[in-house]
């Protein structure tokens, strides 16, 4: 089974925890949070299935982005209103490209972020050490900055970043009139550009009340993801104005990006596109009664926590007085010997002793009830430890 020695140290035939959890969750007849995981024979034929209702697969692949790669462009600039779109293999790629043409365009290499931000968070410095960007916080709160803090920074930049919604601090989200304020300062009053993290801003749009276009529109740039929510291979988009995203594909190819063939990704994008985005708003709503279950389920266990409340997204934290590898196993127990199979991975989050797990309310909850999410859980918490005094 291990390819290599250091996937199993002690030379056991025990599997990693990642194939653990495939397994148990692949065999579970009922999932409350994410989806069911697919083998690879499973994904390929899932892919050529779903394939056949978005593009001519007998048409040749694509090459260097044309074909398939480019439907898919140009479905995502008329998703969002822009103007045009460029695929790009990674989000990490992406914005450092989005955000290297707007400090060049500034002539200033100081860009605006935030310390619980994907660039600050989850690409190893990438800002500093491949573009000679300088990062500076206008705020450290677990939220987006507001107006006032804006208007009192005393530093200039060339772009500011928002992930919308903020994943570390719990898929939180603005009020709209705040975030159209937020954008307006931004580039009205400080000369900046502005860029949309929205890795999951395709499920933004119903706690903001607005549409695609409307919140791409408040932007000079805007990225979304493939895979996080739409369930894709792997891959993301910058839209914008056709003057950034023709400079973006040159940037593209210095980077590494301009790949020779992309159409399994292009392909599962699109699939994904047709499959989730008519559901998300369920999903959403969905995630309010998931929620409610949880926080009520959990309510007797010191600590216990769920963030936030309400949910801005169909995705929201659960947090837990214990260790991830006590949680982890709690819930693969659980899944291996019911089949029902309530969270996905645990880490410790802040103080030791308490974690947190990312819940994601998807097809697979839809027919839960609030009564079944308080018997399962009942059942999870009975596998776990007692509390210590």
């Amino acid at each position: 089974m291990y390819a290599n020695s250091s996937e199993d140290p002690a030379g056991t035939d025990r599997p990693s925890l990642p194939d653990r959890r495939f397994a148990a969750q692949r065999g579970c007849e009922r999932l409350l949070s994410g989806n069911r995981p697919q083998s690879l024979r499973e994904r390929l034929a899932t892919l050529a299935l779903a394939g056949e209702h978005v593009y001519d697969l007998d048409r040749r692949p694509d090459q260097y982005g044309d074909g398939v790669v480019r439907t898919l462009e140009r479905r995502v600039a008329d998703l969002l209103g822009t103007e045009d779109a460029a695929f790009f293999p990674t989000g990490t790629m992406a914005q450092q490209v989005a955000l290297r043409i707007h400090a060049e365009a500034a002539g200033l290499r100081t860009v605006a972020t935030h310390p619980l931000g994907h660039t600050d968070q989850h690409e190893r410095h990438a800002l500093g050490a491949l573009t000679g960007l300088r990062s500076v916080w206008p705020t450290i709160a677990p939220r987006l900055p507001t107006v006032d803090e804006l208007r009192s920074f005393d530093e200039p930049y060339a772009a500011m970043i928002l992930e919308l919604p903020l994943r570390e601090a719990g898929f939180v989200l603005p009020e709209w009139a705040d975030l159209a304020a937020v954008a307006a300062v931004v580039r009205e009053e400080h000369g900046a550009a502005l860029h949309l993290d929205g890795a999951r801003l395709w499920e933004s749009v119903f706690h903001l009340g607005r549409s695609l276009p409307e919140v791409a529109a408040l932007a000079d740039s805007v990225y979304v993801s493939f895979y996080k929510t739409l369930g894709g291979i792997s891959g993301a988009a910058l839209a914008g104005p056709a003057a950034f995203v023709r400079t973006a594909k040159a940037w593209r190819h210095r980077y590494g990006g301009q790949l020779f063939q992309q159409w399994p990704f292009a392909l599962a994008a699109l699939t994904g596109l047709d499959r989730e985005l008519p559901y998300l708003e369920r999903y959403v709503k969905h995630a309010r009664t998931v929620s409610e279950a949880l926080a009520a389920a959990v309510s007797g266990v010191p600590g216990a926590r769920v963030h936030p409340a309400p949910p801005h997204t169909h995705q929201f934290q659960l947090w837990l007085p214990y260790a991830p590898a006590e949680l982890e196993e709690a819930g693969l127990g659980l899944a291996e010997d019911t089949k029902v199979g309530l969270f996905g991975s645990w880490r410790e989050h802040g103080l030791p002793g308490l974690a947190m797990t990312e819940v994601t309310v998807a097809a697979e909850a839809l027919d839960w009830t609030p009564a079944e999410i308080g018997e399962s859980v009942a059942a999870f918490l009975d596998r776990l430890p007692r509390q210590r005094a």
